[in-house]
């Protein structure tokens, strides 16, 4: 027979490491969103850039972004795209990018980033 003190433990044990896992889940539908006019000056820039196709300032602008984390939602490799937006007082690229979606130029797909990845919300237009 089984100790009803030992199953209550046991059923918070669970719970509590059900509640742990699901945390750290990446729920891709659940983006936050940012309006245009809410973004950076500078991402401002880099979004029209990207609709009229360049010219980018950073060699890397335009390669394709892996989303290895899966915090976008899944698509197949190739079908996201990296683009730098400046940030003021950085030696190097900095952490800001934008992420486009499918066509860079037509998709009306962005998500801005503001912390190299860890984070996106997307772009309402």
């Amino acid at each position: 027979m089984i100790n009803p003190t030992f199953f209550k433990k046991w059923l918070v044990f669970l719970a509590l490491a059900f509640l742990a896992v699901s945390s750290f889940a990446k729920d891709t539908n659940n983006l936050g969103k940012i309006a245009v006019t809410e973004l950076p000056k500078e991402a401002q820039t880099t979004l029209k850039l990207i609709k009229q196709g360049g010219p980018f300032p950073y060699d890397k602008d335009g390669v394709v972004f892996g989303n290895y984390e899966s915090r976008l939602p899944k698509q197949k490799r190739g079908y996201y795209h990296e683009y730098t937006v400046k940030t003021p007082r950085a030696r190097n690229r900095g952490v800001r990018r934008i992420i486009a979606g499918a066509d860079p130029q037509t998709s009306g797909e962005y998500y801005y980033t503001e912390d190299h990845y860890e984070s996106f919300r997307r772009i309402k237009e």
